[in-house]
């Protein structure tokens, strides 16, 4: 009785967001879509100012920005229906679609072409080199995510061995290894912006190298829905797209006072200048695409940085994971 009596009063629940979801639509003439985010970070200007234009609007788009904190709980929310499109490093899908799973995310956008993380040590460093890590302790990532395997791609690549050379501590959550930093006995944390920027304001820390440089180009993030989404929601994954689209054409023809002016009220804690500072250091690498097609030759980079980080034993088929059909049809 117990479990009839859930089972009722789950149904009833899913019923009532159903019909909220529907008189919303009905009162605005939008779809609403519910997006989960690996992160909310200045990293992603080009969706912000999509979302602060009003372009996911113009695509009849009614769009919900979930940060999840961290790309296993993108797509936990995505599995579960929570999310109907969900923004993260794309090697969650390949291990979700390498685990078996039927109803698998496919990528249908790139938004992100380089790392967008930072190295920060305890003091200025101009002279900074890979190899000063021996020896140390770094806050990292969580194992098998986009921002560890990065890193660790660029130890490597500098005669590194991430197991023996240094200590990488992972035990602190996602998002909140720049707030332990200060109070913790590691050397080094990596770290995201706003975050590294912050640490640099407030004395406890400095930027001494970008990931995004030393990694050279990696499709970093994505945009991906289960399988079973597409079928029948393909005007919704278009209009998404071209949104992207637009919010990518902006960034990439604008100055970073511009942008951060767009997209301040998604970082109220940060002022403009802040703000502009970061924009400029992201342009300045070339972190965002010209469109968001996703290649197979980055794919099969992603995938060589996974089976090299013993995240993965084979590749995955490019063709199962990603389409570029909408990607090519939003390019102006």
């Amino acid at each position: 009785m117990k479990k009839i009596t859930a089972l009722l009063l789950a149904a009833m629940v899913m019923a009532a967001g159903l019909f909220a979801g529907c008189q919303k639509e009905a009162a605005t003439g939008l779809t609403p879509v519910t997006l989960s985010e690996v992160a909310h970070s200045i990293f992603y200007a080009p969706q912000y100012a999509a979302y602060e234009l009003g372009y996911f609007e113009e695509e009849g788009i009614d769009l919900e920005i979930v940060n999840a904190f961290g790309a296993d709980k993108v797509m936990t929310a995505l599995i579960a229906g929570e999310a109907d499109i969900g923004f993260m490093g794309s090697e969650a899908s390949i291990y979700t679609y390498a685990n078996g799973e039927d109803d698998y995310a496919v990528n249908f956008a790139q938004l992100t072409q380089r790392a967008g993380n930072f190295l920060v040590a305890r003091e200025p460093d101009p002279d900074f080199q890979w190899s000063d890590l021996k020896g140390k302790t770094v806050l990292g990532g969580r194992a098998g995510g986009m921002p560890e395997m990065v890193f660790e791609y660029i130890l490597k690549k500098n005669n590194i061995d991430p197991a023996a050379d240094l200590t990488i501590d992972q035990s602190i959550d996602f998002g909140l290894t720049a707030a332990a930093f200060p109070s913790s006995e590691a050397d080094y944390t990596v770290e995201f912006e706003p975050h590294a920027t912050s640490l640099e304001q407030e004395g406890a820390g400095y930027v001494v190298a970008s990931l995004g440089v030393d990694s050279g180009y990696v499709p970093y993030t994505a945009y991906c829905a289960k399988l079973s989404y597409f079928e029948g929601h393909e005007d919704i994954i278009q209009g998404f797209t071209n949104a992207i689209q637009k919010g990518m054409d902006y960034v990439n023809s604008h100055s970073a006072e511009e942008i951060a002016k767009v997209i301040q009220p998604q970082f109220p804690e940060n002022d403009l200048e802040t703000i502009a500072t970061i924009i400029e250091r992201y342009q300045s690498q070339n972190t965002w695409k010209e469109n968001t097609v996703f290649s197979e030759e980055s794919f099969n980079l992603l995938q060589n940085i996974l089976i090299e980080a013993g995240e993965l034993e084979e590749k995955v088929p490019y063709d199962k994971l990603i389409t570029t059909v909408y990607s090519e049809k939003a390019i102006p």
